[in-house]
């Protein structure tokens, strides 16, 4: 049972040091544990390999059992604590009406009467439940522009609290809120500017522990962070959760935005950028700096990107990269392609 053990503690040991998420590796313990009974059921007794192994089928079976509880046990606690979070200085309980009543429909009409978008788009953002990492320069105008856009749902994850320094670009907050924690900030701004939608707040870092659980809950993610480490784990959550995740990214005066949709087709984060740059390579706002406005942009940018996929109009940046030069005003656009061999997203992944 000790060689078992140690084998089980091994893959997931370097199931950690390779980046592989919890999800990806409890399989491997799964595929483990059903070779363990095929030895046990399959050899006959005294046979070493099977002695090696434990000697019982019974035995595993057992210890199956109370795995399978704990495991239970921890996604039941795992989800409701998420949704507690979730409701965290908000309205517990609170839906939205099956149909749109006359105030609603005053706010949207300027989108209603858009060709493209009408009644049908305008319930289909009503419905859409939306994800956005970071409440802070980008995260601000995102949050800010779905909400009064009419998103039902949207749900907020930073762990930071608003600082002085934070105002010159992050406009969802004020000075009145200095010291606040971000999402809850946030929050109060988007109810105060329209009340006709749910905001839940997660005051926390998002972490591998609540990636997947967190991540089902949404239809759309809109990554707004500002390290690598965080993009990355919300890029590998949206490909398992089959969801686009629609990034931005700033960096003194230049910013760029591209949705990230591998079920249909388009390229995933790391097909783009398989590594972090070097330390020093890519510098934070806070070292580099940031043009006050340039969040603005590029975050409302993301927010127009989240609309049409949501809405399902136009055509949303899948396989495109749009920069925006602001010193010199310029724009431009690359596509973005695939790779075979990307780790999360790729066809030989697997192999």
């Amino acid at each position: 049972m000790l060689l078992v053990l140690g084998l089980a503690a091994a893959i997931w040991g370097l199931g950690r040091v390779f980046g592989l998420p919890p999800s990806a590796r409890w399989p491997l313990i799964g595929l483990l544990f059903v070779a363990v009974l095929g030895i046990q059921y399959l050899f006959p007794d005294g046979h070493p390999l099977r002695a090696a192994t434990g000697g019982d089928p019974e035995l595993w079976l057992l210890l199956a059992g109370f795995a399978a509880l704990a495991l239970a046990y921890g996604a039941v606690v795992r989800r409701l604590r998420i949704r507690a979070q979730g409701e965290v200085g908000g309205t517990p309980g609170k839906t939205l009406p099956a149909k749109m009543g006359e105030a609603e429909l005053e706010r949207y009409a300027r989108h209603i009467v858009l060709r493209e978008l009408g009644g049908p788009g305008q319930q289909r953002l009503r419905r859409a439940r939306v994800l956005v990492i970071g409440a802070g320069g980008l995260g601000a105008p995102v949050l800010q522009y779905l909400a009064a856009g009419g998103v039902g749902t949207l749900g907020v994850i930073d762990d930071d609290v608003v600082e002085n320094a934070n105002l010159q670009r992050q406009v969802i907050h004020s000075d009145a809120t200095i010291g606040m924690p971000k999402v809850f900030s946030a929050q109060q701004a988007m109810e105060a500017q329209n009340p006709h939608v749910i905001v839940k707040p997660y005051h926390r870092r998002l972490t591998g522990e609540i990636a997947a659980e967190l991540f089902a809950e949404y239809d759309l993610v809109l990554d707004g962070t500002d390290n690598f480490e965080t993009r990355y784990l919300a890029n590998r959550a949206a490909v398992a959760a089959g969801i686009p995740m629609i990034s931005g990214a700033l960096s003194q005066w230049e910013g760029q935005v591209s949705v990230f949709d591998p079920a249909r087709g388009a390229p995933c984060y790391q097909c783009i950028f398989p590594e972090a740059p070097a330390p020093g390579l890519a510098p934070s706002c806070s070292e580099a700096g940031v043009l006050g406005p340039l969040p603005g942009v590029i975050g409302t940018m993301m927010a127009v990107e989240a609309i049409k996929v949501l809405a399902d109009v136009g055509a949303p940046l899948r396989g495109e990269m749009l920069i925006y030069d602001a010193l010199w005003s310029e724009t431009r656009k690359i596509a973005l392609k695939r790779r075979g061999d990307c780790p999360v997203c790729g066809e030989k992944k697997d192999g």
